[in-house]
Order: structure tokens, then sequence, then C-alpha cells
């Protein structure tokens, strides 16, 4: 596997920029620039990360393919070792994709609080690999407000792959997961740069917000801080890698492929919350099975979900090379990026 070469982040690249500038929100967006500097693991980053239980890891495995995939252990697996480096007590269970993922590589990492409706982005290196963990060189850390994210209470499970239920391998979508997309209400993406890196986020909504129409999926994009990280990346680089989960029976559903940055006239059917963008992505790789080694037995839905609209009309543009749309945006500073 070849390693893009890197080079530190400064500012926005040029498919954040692309996007910033369709969707008419530059002189906002321009106001978090500072949210990309170096990352210090101090102060607040440092106390929220030593009592999380779940995180998501973008990576590649031994094959280079692009995946997003859940890590989890009890309070203080999230182990701040410098101001410049977190240790993860943990790897992907037996079964995933990125269980034998290597080290030296570029990682984006999403750690989620569903509990109190928090999340923390982190992006960097991955520098090393043990036999119980990785140790992450972190370039950026920073915090997104705590829109769409479901309320739920994480608790510990056994997971086993090799039970009666193994984990499935495939280039398509089957019935049992396009019923299980249909079913969540949280989505995590992993996107990546040619020479930024990797990155993981979160995506929320009603169950049903990820639609299924003729072996893709779709879903609208939201309002959120106006950075376009996700967006940003596909644009620049279409692989992108998703992660569906079960929360309350521990199935999951990873998906790895391509994406696009679609747009549409604000309000169209399909665009519930009115900003005219969605993402449509094209699977590649597909791997199933119930390897989520943790389960919520509640949720609360999160009381900023946008209401479901109807089906999606005709692109009337697919280019972010035309004159920009304007777009509504949460308060800057706040959002999902």
């Amino acid at each position: 596997m070849t390693i893009p070469a890197r080079k530190p982040a400064a500012g926005f690249h040029e498919g954040e920029l692309a996007v910033q500038h369709r969707a008419g929100v530059t002189r906002d967006a321009s106001r978090l620039a500072g949210m990309l500097a170096p990352a210090q693991l101090g102060g607040g980053i440092a106390r929220f990360l030593e009592d999380r239980t779940f995180a998501a890891i973008t990576a590649r495995d031994e094959r280079g393919t692009l995946w997003i995939s859940p890590l989890t252990g009890s309070a203080g697996f999230l182990d701040v070792a410098s101001s410049t480096a977190l240790d993860v007590h943990a790897l992907p269970v037996e079964g995933d994709p990125l269980r034998h993922l290597s080290a030296r590589q570029p990682v984006g990492l999403i750690v989620v609080e569903f509990a109190v409706r928090r999340r923390l982005r982190i992006n960097g290196e991955l520098s090393g690999r043990s036999s119980d963990g990785l140790r992450i060189d972190v370039e950026q850390a920073y915090g997104n407000c705590p829109q769409y994210i479901h309320r739920r209470h994480l608790h510990t499970v056994d997971v086993s792959p090799s039970g009666v239920e193994p984990v499935r391998r495939a280039s398509a979508l089957a019935s049992e997961d396009v019923d299980l997309i249909g079913l969540s209400d949280t989505l995590l993406v992993g996107t990546t740069h040619p020479t930024r890196g990797n990155d993981a986020s979160h995506r929320g909504g009603s169950p049903g917000f990820v639609r299924v129409q003729d072996g893709e999926l779709w879903w609208p994009d939201y309002s959120g801080n106006n950075m376009f990280n996700t967006l940003g990346n596909i644009e620049a680089d279409p692989e992108t890698a998703l992660l569906f989960c079960d929360f309350a029976t521990g199935r999951t559903l990873h998906l790895s492929g391509r994406a696009v940055v679609e747009w549409t006239d604000p309000g169209a059917p399909g665009d519930d919350d009115h900003t005219g963008r969605r993402v449509r992505f094209t699977p590649r790789h597909v791997v199933a099975g119930r390897l989520l080694p943790v389960q919520a037995d509640s949720v609360a839905a999160a009381p900023d979900n946008p209401p479901l609209t109807g089906r999606p009309a005709p692109l009337r543009r697919t280019s972010t090379e035309t004159e920009p749309v304007a777009g509504k945006g949460a308060p800057v500073g706040t959002g999902l990026s």
C-alpha cells in the first residue's frame, strides 16, 4: 500500500473552499479556519476523552481500501499520552475490515458521547500498532456541536463473528442491508484527501434519512458549521466509506465505495433541510455482520432532526464551479461539518 505524501493543514483545502463557495458561506467558514490549527490535547479535550467509550476510525486495510470502523472500550481507553499523541487501547474486532490495519498511514477519528450529545474530531497519523492498541500522532482536534446526535446510553456486549452469524462480504447490497439502512438514524462517514489525510464524521437524522435507490445510497446534507470537511474531501477525492450500526442488536454494515456531492433546488423533494445539497454513494465493497461491541436499550431522538420529505427531484446542477447558491447555516462555531 502506497501512502500519499502528506503536508500539514494550512487552512481549508481546495475541495472545502469549492463547496463553501458554491453554498455561499465562504465568509462564515473563514472565521472557523483557526479550528484547523495544530492540535494540543490538553484542557477540555483531554477531559472529554478520558471518559469516552465509543469512537470510529477511518483508515485503509491491508489492500488499501478505505473503511470506517468502530473502536470501543471502557472509560480511559482513549488515553492522552502527550499534547500531540493519543493512545487507543482497543482494536477493531475480529471480522472487521480494519482488524489488520497497518501503521504509518493517515487516520481520522470521531469520538462520540451519545448520552450527552457531544463529539470530537481527531485527524493525524497512525504511528504505531500493537497487539492491543494504536498510537495516533494528532495533527487536528476540534469539537462539533450536538446537532443530530441521538441520545443513547451504551453498554458493552460480547462480539463473536465466528458464531451462528458469519461475517458476509460482497460487492452489492443485500435486502437485509437495505433494511438496516432504512432503520438507521446514525451514519458514520469516512473520507480522504490526497495530501491532508483521512477524516471521520457523524451524520444523524430521523430513521430513513439515508435513502437507497437502484443499489446506491443518498442522503440530504443538513445545516452545520459551514466548514464542509466531509463534502470538501468528497469534492477532492470521491473515495468514501460508510458505517451503519444497529445499536439495539449489534449489527453493523461497512461500505466502501465512491461518493459525489450533488446540488438541487433548495427545498426540492428529498431536500429535508432545504440546503440544496446531498451526497450520493455507490458501494463497491460490503462487509455485514454483528461486529458492534456495544449496544443501547433505548434512544431519544435528536430534537433538531428535519422532517423527512418526498422522493428526490431531478438534478439541476452537479458542479461546484458555477455561481454560489445561498445556504442556511447554523450559528458560526457550531454544527456538523
